[in-house]
């Protein structure tokens, strides 16, 4: 897999920084880390609707670094986003559930969670950055990115529907390939028959809040099941890819949407579509 099987699918002016994504029919469902806004992209027409999530601040579009929520998780489950901060500094602890069907939009505090998953797991404040999730119904799969000084990469698996309730939890660490003898940590994950696919990034840090060069991006499954890596593919070598979400399949493969996170306060992006 090599960087040309990606193909731009959409260019999206008015969304900057974009972190995670989910298509519904013809509206493709954005997310930027220094957003405080939900953004709807209307396929067909090209027309982009915000969502606000936070309440009323002067700036929402691009609010500054030391400020901003770090929205980097995008995941549906029947009819419900859930919009989660990366728990990566002390004021990146929310979760916003909206639902599709009614717009409500419910706000939650995780600061206990992730509390309770440092202690469980042994991930330290400077280590602790959710960038991916997925919700069975039944359990909760959040999804670590290893980019800080010790390098915890990995799955943390927590059982029950109530995720604020959440006692019964465990990490599993999953090792991906190396560039330039660095590692590459996760950046999002779907659910799609049983698999596991994510995505992934190699950037020349070892902050989970600085950034640094972009060294690569790649894509694999893991099992659903036993939380064991199949492969793992690079698809780009200068772009850092954040958000997945599966767009068709066919007897030629599955498709998928990707967006890419630039570290710019540029408000434009590009939607990316990758067949496997």
């Amino acid at each position: 897999m090599h960087q040309n099987d990606l193909a731009v699918f959409a260019k999206i002016k008015g969304v900057g920084s974009a972190s995670g994504l989910f298509l519904a029919q013809d509206l493709l469902y954005i997310i930027g880390d220094n957003s405080g806004y939900l953004y709807a992209y209307h396929i067909a027409d090209q027309k982009l609707n915000r969502i606000q999530l936070l309440p009323d601040q002067s700036q929402l579009d691009n609010i500054p670094k030391k400020d901003k929520p770090d929205f980097e998780v995008l995941c549906h489950h029947n009819g419900v986003l859930f919009i989660m901060s990366s728990g990566s500094e002390a004021n990146r602890n929310l979760m916003i559930e909206y639902h599709l069907r009614t717009k409500e939009i419910v706000r939650h505090d995780l600061s206990a969670l992730y509390h309770n998953i440092k202690q469980a797991t042994l991930i330290d404040d400077a280590n602790l950055n959710i960038e991916g999730a997925i919700f069975t119904g039944e359990e909760w799969f959040l999804f670590n990115r290893g980019n800080g000084n010790s390098a915890k990469n990995g799955i943390i698996k927590i059982v029950g529907k109530h995720l604020l309730k959440a006692d019964k939890m465990e990490f599993f660490p999953i090792v991906l390939q190396k560039t330039n003898h660095l590692v590459a940590s996760f950046t999002d994950a779907i659910l799609r028959q049983n698999q596991i696919y994510f995505i992934a990034a190699v950037e020349d840090t070892n902050s989970t809040f600085n950034d640094g060069e972009i060294l690569g991006s790649y894509m694999g499954s893991i099992d659903a099941k036993t939380l064991r890596l199949n492969y793992t593919k690079k698809i780009s070598e200068h772009q850092k890819f954040e958000g997945i979400s599966f767009f068709k399949q066919d007897a030629n493969g599955i498709e998928f949407l990707l967006c890419e996170d630039r570290d710019t306060e540029s408000l434009e992006t590009i939607i990316y579509s990758l067949t496997i």
